[in-house]
């Protein structure tokens, strides 16, 4: 019995994660993810997709990263009537960021005079499709198939997606998360499958900071109180936001930081902290019994939530010490951009970059040592201090990475798939799979259609 799968995004770049198993009864697709960062992203995103969408049953989605989740309303709309299942918070915050995103996209395409992506009845469709499930809760997907998620520990409700058929079983991690993390528990770990299809983003780097992380924050906030400067942290809105406001919490409540004017200036970040609240069964025990004791971990003394783009525009004007969080994460759209260009020529500006920045980005040029960016039209000056903790990273390290196959016994499965990552990333994890774990590893290439035993 054979079945192929298809590589039609996320692979060579971290990014547009979309991945197809097509069976001799169903068609199954995993994520359908925006290309971030590339200056070809938007006509990548408009371009058709490799597959018609009407053929596809079951959308199974592993977590609502927008590179995971984003392009889901155009298959909706350009024929997918199927069924999409995911964890419920995953389903809560999809919403959200579809929203937002909408509204993004609808400005950027009135400027350039171009259709949006999609519109607001693709997303109301794609959630009326949209299903829910709990970890290790069995999904009937047909009459051979079925499906279950595991904790992927990368962002609330994350999952691993394994799917199984008459014994045998593939396993999709989307992204697996860095462990330990403020929020969350450490991924599954899942044993005795035939494929696999895996993340790389860091998979030719370690996190060396992960230890000392809450150290360096705290020494970055000090530092700020001790200039009475400015501390903006590009932070993405889903997961890296609710663990720095956290961080912050613990450090002001514990008395191991004077309390400074925190500013949390994203209306979806908001948002979605809303929707943590609302979700702590899916956090790690300990925080789960932290907040039964009656501590709000996302309020602390100093922070303003700023919802309003009048709210957002004062910031500037208050004096003394600061901090900003403010979407998105890689500085390539949102608030953050105003922030930017008020605050980089400031000496007595730290920029503290927390996550992943693909290339290209305004977060990357800046990691990279750029002494001028042009943001929103505008040549900024870089006179601020850039720095980064790698340890905040919501993603598994090489070394994880590895362990995770290890330790499920990777070196048993006929054949482990390489993907989301960059290019000399994900080849570097492969050949490390292979020496390492003597697994039997491949990066495969774009639009790739493999058979497989299956």
């Amino acid at each position: 019995m054979s079945s192929t799968l298809g590589f039609y995004g996320g692979v060579g770049s971290v990014t547009g994660a979309n991945f197809m198993l097509r069976t001799d009864n169903a068609t199954v697709l995993v994520d359908c993810g925006l290309v971030q960062g590339s200056e070809f992203a938007t006509e990548i995103n408009s371009a058709n997709f490799a597959y018609n969408p009407s053929e596809v049953a079951v959308l199974l989605v592993t977590h609502a990263h927008a590179d995971h989740i984003g392009r889901i309303p155009k298959l909706v709309k350009d024929g997918f009537k199927g069924i999409i299942y995911s964890t419920k918070p995953t389903k809560d915050l999809a919403a959200v960021m579809f929203e937002d995103a909408l509204k993004i996209m609808e400005m950027e395409a009135a400027r350039e005079k171009r259709d949006p992506l999609y519109a607001a009845e693709d997303i109301r469709a794609a959630l009326a499709l949209w299903e829910t499930a709990k970890y290790h809760e069995e999904i009937h997907l047909s009459d051979t198939l079925s499906a279950n998620f595991l904790d992927a520990g990368h962002i609330l409700g994350s999952a691993i997606v394994e799917v199984t058929r008459d014994g045998k079983k593939i396993v999709f991690t989307g992204d697996l998360g860095n462990n330990p993390q403020p929020l969350l528990a450490a991924p599954d770990i899942p044993h005795d499958y035939d494929y696999m299809v895996m993340e790389s983003v860091y998979g030719d780097r370690s996190h060396e900071q992960v230890e000392e992380r809450t150290n360096l924050l705290k020494g970055y906030i000090e530092d700020t109180i001790k200039k009475q400067g400015t501390l903006i942290i590009p932070a993405f809105s889903l997961e890296r936001t609710q663990a720095m406001l956290y961080e912050i919490n613990n450090m002001v409540e514990s008395g191991d930081i004077e309390p400074i004017k925190t500013f949390l200036d994203s209306p979806l970040a908001i948002k979605v902290t809303s929707i943590y609240r609302n979700s702590i069964e899916y956090l790690k025990p300990e925080i789960q019994e932290q907040i039964k004791t009656g501590d709000d971990i996302f309020a602390f003394e100093g922070l303003k939530f700023t919802e309003t783009i009048k709210e957002s525009n004062q910031i500037a004007r208050t004096k003394g010490a600061k901090i900003i969080i403010a979407g998105s994460g890689m500085s390539h759209g949102g608030r953050i951009r105003q922030h930017e260009v008020e605050f980089l020529d400031d000496p007595s500006t730290t920029l503290l970059l927390v996550g992943y920045q693909t290339t290209g980005s305004i977060g990357r040029l800046l990691q990279d040592g750029a002494k001028k960016v042009w943001i929103d039209r505008k040549q900024v000056k870089v006179k601020a201090k850039i720095a980064t903790i790698r340890g905040f990273s919501g993603h598994a390290d090489r070394d994880q990475l590895v362990n995770f196959v290890y330790e499920g016994g990777g070196e048993k499965a006929k054949q482990i798939f390489v993907t989301m990552g960059e290019e000399k990333a994900s080849l570097f994890l492969t050949q490390r799979l292979r020496d390492y774990v003597g697994a039997k590893a491949v990066a495969p290439e774009p639009n790739a259609e493999i058979e497989i035993d299956f």
